[in-house]
């Protein structure tokens, strides 16, 4: 019985600082949403309202039609999507060769990759603007994408799924006839599949909420990522740093997108982090 007590004791005490914890993660964006519906002077009052005693939600309305947000979003979503296939790809391969070919030097060319993610981003900027602007691609998604195609992060993702493949079910495959382009999306995606959500997501949303780096390159308004464009509409004109109840509106429905994604891709993201990698 003293057992059954403690055993349940413990499991209710671990839940309640989770949900404490999950209630401090959500807050600020809780209060964002209420900021949004607030008017002005709610925002400023002291004590703070809980509450709006008139929710503003023409304020999302307003918002939206101020700046080019819709624009903003969809130059994000696409610069991000594209990225994100071209990691993927290109991280899955390169994974590939240094888990299923022997070569000389392997693990030296591996233990390369891996300290270059060592190296701080901004200390790149230089030489790949300079890069960039000898292959005029400066202020383009396509220099974006471009810069942004590999990651060292998702190689050494996707080299450790790899790794727990069994490799009876490689050489099975190669017995019976199958190529390596065959065993690596045929076998290894489909074993390994939360592995390539958990990249996905992650680097999608590192892409879409980018800010610096872009900021350098792109300069037309229509090609503004929508980090640009909140950061746009926050100093245009010097009014709209007043706006707080606009400012939070616009936050609202630019976090949206990352925040459906995650409802949708969160038991795969779950399942890579905590798994092996390896679907059973």
């Amino acid at each position: 019985m003293m057992l059954r007590l403690r055993a349940t004791s413990s499991l209710i005490a671990k839940y309640g600082l989770l949900i404490i914890l999950s209630l401090i993660m959500f807050f600020p964006f809780l209060w964002m949403v209420i900021s949004a519906l607030k008017t002005k002077d709610e925002i400023w009052s002291f004590p703070p309202t809980w509450w709006p005693s008139d929710p503003q939600f023409s304020n999302f309305l307003s918002a939206w039609d101020l700046a080019p947000f819709g624009q903003y979003i969809f130059n994000s979503v696409f610069t991000a999507v594209v990225i994100v296939l071209i990691i993927v790809v290109n991280s899955a391969m390169i994974a590939y060769a240094f888990t299923q070919f022997r070569f000389k030097g392997r693990n030296t060319l591996f233990a390369i990759i891996l300290g270059t993610y060592m190296l701080p981003v901004a200390a790149t900027y230089v030489p790949s603007y300079v890069v960039l602007a000898d292959l005029g691609l400066l202020d383009s998604f396509t220099g974006i994408i471009i810069s942004n195609a590999v990651s060292v992060f998702g190689i050494f993702l996707l080299r450790q799924a790899f790794l727990q493949v069994p490799r009876d079910v490689v050489d099975a495959a190669k017995v019976d006839g199958a190529n390596h382009w065959w065993i690596l999306w045929r076998i290894f995606l489909p074993l390994t599949k939360p592995s390539f959500v958990t990249l996905g997501l992650i680097s999608f949303v590192q892409m879409y909420n980018n800010y610096l780096w872009p900021s350098l390159l792109i300069k037309s308004e229509e090609k503004m990522l929508i980090t640009q464009g909140v950061q746009q509409f926050f100093m245009e004109e010097g009014g709209y740093g007043l706006q707080w109840p606009l400012i939070m509106a616009a936050s609202t429905f630019v976090i949206l997108p990352l925040l459906l994604l995650f409802l949708f891709a969160q038991k795969w993201f779950v399942s890579g982090i905590t798994d092996s990698g390896v679907k059973g």
